[in-house]
C-alpha cells in the first residue's frame, strides 16, 4: 500500500471511486426519501393562506448600570 495517490495502483484507484460512488448514491438516496413531516404549503393547502396583522410590538432597550 502506497500512502501517495499518484503512486497508487489502478485496483487503489478504482476502490476509490467505487467507494466514493456508493457514497453519493446512499447520500442521493436519503435526501430523496427524506420526509418534511405534514406540514402545509402554500402549495398543498385546501384553501388561501390568510395571514391578519396583530399588534404592533415595541422592544425597549434595557439600559446599563452606570461604570464607576
Amino acid at each position: 500500500m502506497d500512502p501517495t495517490i499518484f503512486r497508487a495502483t489502478r485496483a487503489m484507484h478504482l476502490k476509490i471511486v467505487l467507494v466514493s460512488l456508493v457514497a453519493a448514491i446512499v447520500v442521493v438516496t436519503v435526501g430523496l426519501n427524506a420526509r418534511t413531516g405534514s406540514f402545509d404549503t402554500a402549495g398543498t393547502a385546501s384553501g388561501p393562506v390568510v395571514l391578519k396583522a396583530g399588534q404592533a410590538q415595541t422592544y425597549a432597550v434595557k439600559e446599563r448600570a452606570p461604570v464607576r
